[in-house]
This record gives C-alpha cells, structure tokens and sequence, in this order.
C-alpha cells in the first residue's frame, strides 16, 4: 500500500504543469473514438518520470460503459526487459471533437488531462500530449512505423509548435 502511495504521489508531480507556464494545446480536428480503440506503440516521447528507462511502450484501448479502460505498458531496462503497467480509465471530456480526454490513474488519486492533437487514420499514427503541453507520444498501430511515415510524422509535430529536440525515441518490442 505504501509503494502504491508513493507511486501515486510521484505521478502526481509527474503530471504538475511546469514552472514556466505552457499554451494550452488544442486538437487540430475531431476524431472518431472507434479510431482509438486497440493497441498503439509508442514511437516517440518527451521524457517523463514514470517512463524513465522504459522501452516497447504500448497502449491498449477498450470501451467500456462509461469512457474507455487504458493499460499502458512497457519494458523496463529494454526491450527485453521485466514489463511494467499501469492502468487508467479515460472520458471524452469535450464531445464536440472526441479528443480532449481525462484519464485517472490509480483508481481516481490521479487525473490528467489530455488531447489527441493529430491523427493520421490512414497513416495509423496519432500525436497525443498533455493539455499543458509539457508532455508529448507519437503514437503508432503498428510496432514501427516507416521512416518516411515516421518523418512527415514528426514534421507536423514541429509544425504544430512542439519542440522535436526534446523527443527519445525508445526500442520498440522485440519481433
């Protein structure tokens, strides 16, 4: 129970906005939440606390009753390493795009808002970031995604803003 405290403790600072305030990011368009439903792997994010040293990060997306139940997971030390998860619970929190969502974590002792900011359906990517903007994925539904892809990709993360400097690219899973 202590670790868990302690977890959710350190999430919560995780998830603090930054000393320097941040614009509020903003979905470019809507999306359709059947599109977020399944597996995606992360490609690319800007380092945070919880996912320090983690690799072959992945999501996986299911609808239930009332939002969507997220395990997000990862493999500690490398792709072959021991798999951490973590689980949420996530609403649509702005109806009129389906992209400003609400994700618990920890049974509801920590919240944080986030917006899918661009999703390239045919090219099976999205971009997803915190609302304050401190923290960025590119996501994929596919383990890696080709270069060209991964690049226009990356492009239009730079073009919506964000500074692609600040971006790891951890291993993806073992095939």
């Amino acid at each position: 129970m202590i670790q868990r405290l302690i977890l959710a403790a350190l999430v919560a600072c995780l998830m603090l906005p930054p000393a320097a305030a941040q614009a509020a990011v903003e979905p470019t368009g809507r999306i359709e939440i059947a599109q977020m439903m399944g597996r995606w792997y992360e490609v690319a994010r800007v380092p945070n606390a919880l996912q320090k040293d983690c690799a072959a990060g992945a999501s996986d997306w299911t609808p239930q009753a009332a939002g969507f139940a997220v395990v997000q997971s990862c493999r500690k030390a490398g792709p072959g390493g021991s798999l951490k998860t973590w689980k949420a619970k996530a609403t649509v929190s702005d109806p009129r795009t389906n992209a400003k969502l609400k994700m618990s974590f920890f049974g509801g002792v920590v919240s944080q808002d986030y917006v899918v900011v661009d999703h390239k359906p045919d090219q099976g990517w999205l971009v997803l970031a915190t609302a304050n903007g401190k923290y960025l994925w590119l996501m994929s539904q596919k383990p890696v995604l080709p270069a060209a892809i991964r690049n226009q990709a990356l492009a239009r993360i730079r073009q919506l803003g964000f500074d692609i400097g600040r971006l790891e690219f951890p291993l993806p899973a073992r095939s």
